[in-house]
């Protein structure tokens, strides 16, 4: 019976849904916002910008995905 208990759904997952799109919403956002004054650099400047702001957000989502699976942050 315990091994039927691991496999049921925890609230964790769609809540951890909702909240990774929320997160992701408000970083376009951010980034889009900041995109006008990025746009006036000249373009071999915006290129490392963009590349590290579009790397970024993937720093967080490993411990982010870890917590929606096990509920510990590690």
């Amino acid at each position: 019976m315990d091994e039927f208990k691991s496999a049921r759904p925890t609230w964790r997952k769609p809540v951890g849904v909702l909240a990774l799109l929320v997160a992701l919403g408000l970083y376009a956002f951010l980034v889009a916002t900041l995109s006008g004054l990025v746009g006036m650099l000249p373009v071999l400047a915006q290129v490392p910008i963009y590349l590290v702001l579009g790397i970024v957000w993937l720093l967080p989502l490993r411990r982010f995905l870890i917590w929606m699976e096990t509920g510990r942050w590690g």
